[in-house]
């Protein structure tokens, strides 16, 4: 314990979500530097349990349970300008900034206003909204593997996709990254204009995880929740939101249970009234992940 000063046992995980979700972590732990990063590492090596990287716990739901893993919450937050370009760690808050960047007149980033993820958990979800995805101004990441080896990748490097990064498969930590900026005149209003959007067609003031459903390729999961007359649907302490339907909230104390057995209601009653599967975005987080290891 002496090793990993800022370790703690049986931590309760709801607070460090966007859902007010979650049991409790067998251990948990806030990382500030690539040296505490490497302290949780080899602690997590002695104690033989996995680590799991959370950033502002956005699009995650954790079980009811005790995770059984060491809960990492990455809070390297530090940032360099180098305009055009842009260092930061990979804890620190892209939405935040998205908006230091469009104050300044460099576009690039507005895409992300209102997104509440870190710029890590962005880049591992290669979240996104509209036209904007996360990959689209990457330069480089800087990551350790398991082994404890940093290593800079280019975006070439890296395989993105939809909703996904390469590094859901490979585990690497992610340090910090590199984007790539340009001067724009337009660049605060466009800002602006998406964060109000935002505002006014999600619920900001509710617990949720996010869009918790993917868009299938074409079409809006939204608007088929929509269709399925959905919008409002209460379960427990879980409901369909009715400012947008692809948003499930915690509206009275909902447990994890609670929000999956919605979510199965969404997706077999989709499936029924519109023939199309929606495929779960929200990253479901339980021992179940690791039972293999």
């Amino acid at each position: 314990m002496s090793q990993t000063p800022h370790l703690q046992t049986l931590h309760p995980l709801d607070r460090y979500t966007t859902l007010k979700i979650g049991g409790k972590a067998r251990y948990f732990c806030e990382i500030f530097s690539l040296h505490d990063y490497l302290e949780v590492l080899n602690f997590s090596q002695k104690v033989n349990l996995p680590l799991f990287i959370l950033g502002r716990g956005s699009n995650t739901l954790f079980v009811d349970e005790v995770f059984e893993a060491i809960v990492v919450v990455n809070k390297i937050q530090h940032l360099h300008w180098d305009l055009p370009e842009v260092i930061c760690g990979a804890g620190y808050n892209i939405s935040l900034l998205a908006v230091k960047a469009s104050r300044q007149g460099y576009s690039g980033l507005e895409g992300a206003s209102g997104i509440p993820a870190s710029v890590g958990g962005a880049i591992y979800m290669n979240a996104g909204s509209g036209l904007w995805e996360t990959q689209s101004s990457l330069l480089w990441v800087k990551t350790i593997n398991h082994r404890g080896e940093v290593s800079f990748k280019n975006k070439a490097d890296i395989s993105f996709s939809y909703r996904h990064s390469s590094f859901q498969e490979n585990g690497d930590f992610i340090i910090e990254a590199a984007f790539k900026l340009n001067p724009s005149d337009g660049a605060w209003n466009l800002q602006q204009s998406i964060i109000k959007k935002r505002i006014a067609t999600q619920p900001y003031k509710q617990p949720s995880a996010g869009c918790f459903f993917k868009n299938p390729e074409g079409l809006s999961a939204g608007a088929l929740i929509d269709k399925a007359g959905l919008k409002g649907l209460e379960h427990r302490g879980a409901a369909v939101s009715t400012i947008h339907a692809n948003f499930l909230i915690n509206h009275s104390n909902a447990t994890a249970t609670d929000l999956l057995e919605l979510s199965q209601i969404v997706q077999q009653e989709v499936l029924e009234k519109t023939g199309v599967k929606l495929e779960q975005e929200v990253r479901l987080v339980g021992n179940f992940l690791y039972e293999k290891i």
